[in-house]
């Protein structure tokens, strides 16, 4: 490993490509998948097709022969291995000899075959009937306290099996309904709605074909949403100017060969996406921001004072913002000097990048967790939308605020009631639809679960997929709580950590995939999901299931509903699960303005579009107009810098899909082979004496008491800004702390983690 590590990090290369095709079929040979994965990869993200399991991005009216990425294959070629894992793998192993194996191998055994629960007397999961497990659950279910039951989705469940899960919690009495947004755009969520009064983005893809000109902030398409990359190149090829801001440089918007593209494969012909790429400082984006803005006010007192047109779009701001005379006035006033100190960029730097969007006539500001995943993120957001608001960018055509979220699903599940908040639930339609009294109290945010856990306060934790022992800040302190509850329930397709922290009662329940058919009573099943432009799209699995005793996940949700809850004829469980069409009515019923005609248009080309009345600049705020934000500070980090102390920031690789680990190849930043490692500015590691390859200690330094530390890992020189290091997740969310979140959502702060480093 050593003379490996000398190598790193390798020349990666430009994104897509040759590089695109070896990374499936790398994964392909690993996973060995059934054979019906080529006909699903041909169906997929495409109009009555099999929707994307990875990513939410959008999918397009009009697609390409192939509408997969490189991402979006490993998902599919992933969940359909042929490896099985069966309960005899008991027989050959117990839990605790799991421990020390990977993600990744764990993960390699393959699907699982059967429901299982833990036995502790032989240390093994053993198999048990589907009523068996239901039975038992709903019997522990009904004499626990209810408000000590946490009912967590992972953003994976089709908007069906969501809309009963969310109504299964409320049934059996409380609002316990976190889930994976509060981990990453749950920022999204609370943020923007304050400011623009939407909680997802105002852009469509039609606004994509016309912009002339992205802002990116914090996103990386190249790993996260590779299907973007494609509109990217579009843009370019037309004209359109790309300005990113990141504190890593992504090889995703640096270059892009386009895989679909027979003449850029042949001779290696590169796009290159970002014209401008500035890498600040980790968690300092509202400096950057207050200097784009600083300068665009500049030079529209200059114009004015000229005579010239103004930069400013006052009308805009007349009509349909407030709060803008306090944000102006703190761009004036706040010096230059403290706004470069701050990111680590130069005011040339700035007004470069002020230039272009002062040119710009439709620009469209993307942004990822590297603005939500911090203790001011809500700010970070609304100084994006400040400096859109600036030239009336939001809300017109080819313009707007583009969040791109995470799982497939996880925007939509919010859209259908899994939220822990009472206010955001219409409660007088579940009354009036099921005939029961819906609890009122607001239940756990997926945080408020973790640290009520760690306090003995949680009896039961459900999970509709995810693994969040792996996913959740403190990850140490969550391994030393989760088997104190007395029952743990995982919903799972493959085998992952939190299953080897099981409860004092612990079931594994196995579902189907979203690529296996889903066979009931009126034939297979269609479900649906919910994309990040906020486009509902209808999904078809064809391959056949991995076994014969697996149920979907709507099928489960019913089934543990049906033993846990009180009797109504109103709740027909039974019912639900042998047609999906009839849910979906339901959920019209419940969401009329979003859903209307939800079984006729599932399968549009494209999506059926639910709305969004910040699109249509309709602002639904307090003061009903878009609202400018003033902030308080520079950074967005929830600690003061001081000698010694780091910013560091995890990192998800090109080779995972949140807690999966695919493999060990992060191409796109040359680490192959490891994930072990520490990344560092060679200054830095300098200043520590420290050398390439040097095993080092990694400290929280939070000054919250809790002693937090990751050992195993090596350093090595990365190009990153100074006082910025990387490291990837999950591996060092032992490091994040559960109380360094953002003040308005509780999104954990994993991109401004405090850090000490130490040679070991």
């Amino acid at each position: 490993m050593s003379d490996k590590l000398d190598k790193l990090p390798e020349e990666s290369g430009p994104s897509g490509g040759w590089g695109s095709m070896r990374g499936i079929a790398r994964v392909f040979g690993d996973s060995w998948p059934s054979p019906d994965v080529l006909r699903e990869l041909e169906r997929q993200n495409k109009p009555g097709g099999l929707m994307c399991s990875s990513c939410a991005f959008p999918k397009p009216a009009n697609y390409h022969p192939f509408e997969f990425c490189e991402n979006g294959a490993k998902a599919t070629l992933w969940e359909m291995t042929k490896s099985r894992h069966t309960p005899e793998f008991w027989d050959d192993h117990t839990v605790s000899d799991l421990m020390d194996w990977s993600d990744h191998e764990l993960e390699k055994t393959g699907r699982l075959t059967a429901p299982m629960r833990y036995d502790r007397a032989t240390d093994r999961y053993v198999e048990v009937s589907w009523d068996e497990a239901f039975s038992e659950i709903g019997s522990i279910l009904k004499g626990l306290p209810k408000q000590e039951v946490v009912f967590y989705s992972s953003g994976h469940a089709g908007l069906e099996a969501s809309y009963l899960w969310a109504l299964m919690a409320r049934a059996y009495g409380n609002n316990n309904l976190p889930q994976s947004s509060n981990m990453c755009h749950e920022t999204t969520s609370v943020g923007l709605k304050k400011v623009i009064g939407s909680s997802v983005g105002t852009v469509l893809w039609e606004d994509l074909e016309e912009t002339d000109c992205y802002f990116f902030f914090g996103q990386n398409p190249g790993t996260n949403s590779p299907r973007f990359l494609h509109p990217l190149k579009a843009a370019k090829d037309r004209g359109a100017k790309i300005v990113t801001f990141n504190p890593v440089k992504e090889q995703g918007l640096v270059s892009f060969v386009d895989p679909q593209n027979i003449r850029d494969m042949a001779t290696g012909r590169e796009t290159i996406i970002s014209d401008q790429y500035h890498q600040l400082k980790a968690g300092s984006d509202i400096a950057a921001l207050t200097g784009l803005c600083k300068a665009v006010i500049e030079e529209d007192e200059k114009a004015q004072a000229q005579g010239r047109s103004a930069i400013i779009d006052w009308d805009f701001l007349k009509e349909h913002a407030v709060n803008y005379d306090g944000f102006l006035t703190f761009c004036r006033t706040t010096p230059w000097d403290k706004i470069t100190e701050e990111c680590g960029l130069s005011e040339a730097e700035l007004r470069q990048a002020a230039d272009v969007y002062i040119h710009a006539e439709k620009v469209i500001g993307v942004y990822g967790m590297g603005l939500t995943q911090h203790a001011h993120g809500a700010t970070n957001i609304g100084m994006l939308v400040n400096f859109l608001a600036l030239r009336g960018n939001i809300g017109r055509k080819g313009a707007g605020c583009c969040p791109v979220r995470g799982h497939s699903n996880v925007q939509g599940q919010r859209t259908v009631g899994i939220a822990e908040k009472a206010k955001l639930i219409p409660m007088d339609k579940l009354r009036e639809l099921y005939g029961f009294e819906p609890p009122q109290e607001d239940g756990y945010h997926i945080v408020d679960a973790a640290q009520a856990m760690m306090e003995g306060k949680v009896s039961a934790m459900f999970s509709l997929g995810g693994n969040l022992v792996r996913a959740l800040p403190d990850s140490e302190r969550i391994e030393e709580a989760w088997p104190k509850q007395k029952l743990t329930v995982m919903i799972s397709t493959k085998l992952n950590r939190s299953h080897l922290y099981p409860g004092e009662v612990a079931y594994i329940l196995p579902c189907l995939s979203r690529s296996e058919k889903d066979e009931q009573e009126t034939g297979n099943q269609y479900v649906s999901v919910e994309d990040s432009f906020s486009k509902i799209h209808g999904s078809l699995g064809k391959s056949a299931p991995a076994s014969d005793k697996l149920k979907s996940e709507l099928a489960i949700t019913c089934g543990i509903a049906k033993a846990a809850c009180d009797p109504n004829p109103k709740l027909q469980w039974d019912e639900w699960v042998k047609d999906y069409s009839v849910v979906r009515d339901l959920i019209e019923a419940t969401y009329p303005d979003d859903f209307r005609g939800f079984n006729a248009r599932m399968n549009e080309p494209g999506g059926f579009w639910r709305g969004n009345p910040a699109h249509d600049r309709i602002w639904k705020t307090e003061s009903g107009k878009l609202e400018f934000t003033t902030p308080s500070k520079l950074n967005a980090l929830g600690f003061e810098d001081k000698p010694g102390r780091f910013r560091m920031i995890t990192m998800r690789s090109n080779d995972q899909f949140n807690t999966t680990i695919y493999g060990y190849s992060d191409r796109f930043r040359g680490i192959e082979g490891t994930r072990d490692v520490l990344l560092m500015n060679k200054i830095d590691m300098a200043d520590l004496g420290l050398e390439h390859g040097d095993p080092v200690v990694v400290h929280g330094d939070m000054d919250d008491g809790v002693a937090r530390r990751k050992t195993g890992l090596k350093v090595i020189t990365f190009e990153l800004p100074r006082g910025t290091v990387g490291g990837y997740y999950p591996e060092c969310n032992l490091l994040v702390p559960v109380g360094l979140n953002d003040e308005l959502s509780k999104t954990p702060g994993s991109k401004g983690v405090p850090v000490r480093i130490e040679k070991a």
